[in-house]
């Protein structure tokens, strides 16, 4: 009998490695149906109530600092009371409950402290919910691992925004039904994490003992438990300086809403749209990862580069085009980069790594999407030129570090 079938007591556990993810990646799906469907109408419904660009750039840049600079806080906390499955549900909780409000306000500001309340959500409850599914991938390959869930959790990111789009379609552009129809897969994703913590109370027991032949790594016995490791650190400041250099989502909505590139039923559809390619993109780069390593990291810096400069544009093909690109980006973003960092940081200390990291992020993305609007604002060209140099900075940092290196310390 494999580690993967046992408890904490030693009994036989009743979800295996390979179904713990895939039952997680159900929950995440559910719960993308919810915050990803709002996600995809934030630029045209922050516009809708007489936002700028800069402002648009500044709501979304803070909601994702939000999401990732909370978990600073809701990391450690997480390691230090060891309620990992405590913080996961109350965080899919919080983003439940905001989501379908977003819709009510009509006052920009109110609109806006919604639309940062559901990041609140995603960040008290991922380096937890992260933290919980690396130590199935332990069993799995961390590439493959994340990148399953990650694929399941964008099937979601996908039906979201075109739920939305069609409800859209048939009340009429009217937000609130749109966005309050979101509450019913948002109980579903509740009741099922709730019932996944029943089954599976302590999934450190994947990782307390793997079988032979697993790609569990060195890494968990060479780091002292007070510490974070040198190239962890390393690693944290390539992905920040890549997240300095990327557009919102929002940004890219509201850039096809002014120039009427499409009309805004469709942009929800060209999010669904993205958000398959983000799947594409983790499976991909999941198992490339696993073979090769973090060299497959490559592909982020020259994606994020790239997509802006279709994505700004006024012809429809070329917009869409760099949204395909922007979602295979953001999927490399979910799901390989997380696989890194459970591959450089040991258990005792991984929901912190996590937290620390996020925050790291959270500096840089806050820092992009006001760099991003106020380049908007002033020039869509001066933008693509800045991120595109940004994003070249960031591949000769990778560079740099040898990736290779990153991969031994980790394997």
């Amino acid at each position: 009998m494999t580690s993967s079938a046992r408890t904490a007591s030693g009994g036989v556990a009743r979800l295996a490695a390979w179904r713990f993810i895939m039952v997680f990646g159900v929950v995440s799906m559910l719960m993308d149906v919810v915050y990803e469907g709002a996600r995809s109408v934030t630029g045209p419904l922050l516009a809708g109530l007489g936002a700028s660009g800069l402002v648009v750039g500044v709501v979304t840049g803070v909601g994702e600092a939000a999401a990732l600079g909370f978990r600073l806080v809701s990391g450690p906390l997480a390691d230090r009371s060891g309620r990992f499955w405590t913080w996961t549900i109350a965080g899919y909780l919080v983003t439940a409950a905001v989501v379908p409000l977003t819709g009510l306000p009509g006052v920009l500001w109110a609109t806006a402290l919604l639309v940062i309340g559901e990041r609140v959500g995603k960040a008290v409850r991922s380096p937890a919910k992260d933290t919980l599914v690396s130590h199935a991938a332990t069993v799995t390959g961390r590439g493959k691992g994340f990148a399953i869930h990650e694929a399941l959790d964008q099937i979601g990111a996908l039906l979201g925004p075109l739920l939305v789009a069609a409800m859209l379609a048939v009340t009429g552009d009217n937000y609130a039904p749109a966005l309050g129809v979101l509450a019913i897969p948002g109980a579903a994703s509740v009741a099922l994490v709730v019932w996944l913590s029943r089954r599976v109370p302590d999934p450190v027991r994947y990782e307390a003992d793997p079988p032979a032949g697993s790609p569990a790594t060195a890494s968990d016995h060479l780091t002292p438990p007070g510490s974070l490791p040198r190239a962890y650190w390393i690693y944290a400041g390539f992905t920040a300086a890549t997240m300095v250099g990327f557009a919102t989502f929002g940004l890219l909505s509201f850039h096809l809403v002014r120039e009427h590139v499409m009309p805004t039923a469709v942009i929800p559809v060209a999010y669904a749209g993205a958000m398959g390619a983000d799947a594409l993109a983790a499976l991909a780069t999941g198992w490339l990862y696993d073979r090769i390593g973090p060299w497959t990291l490559v592909a982020l810096p020259v994606l994020a580069a790239v997509s802006p400069v279709l994505a700004f544009t006024a012809a429809p093909w070329s917009a869409v085009t760099g949204i395909l690109l922007w979602g295979a980006a953001v999927g490399i973003q979910e799901s390989t980069l997380r696989a890194t960092v459970a591959d450089l940081v040991p258990p005792g200390r991984r929901a912190t790594a996590y937290g620390v990291y996020a925050a790291i992020l959270g500096a840089a993305t806050f820092l992009g999407g006001v760099l991003t609007g106020w380049l908007y604002d002033t020039s869509p060209t001066l933008l693509v030129l800045v991120v595109a140099g940004v994003q070249v900075c960031a591949l000769l940092l990778l560079l740099a570090t040898r990736p290779a290196g990153l991969s031994r310390s980790a394997r």
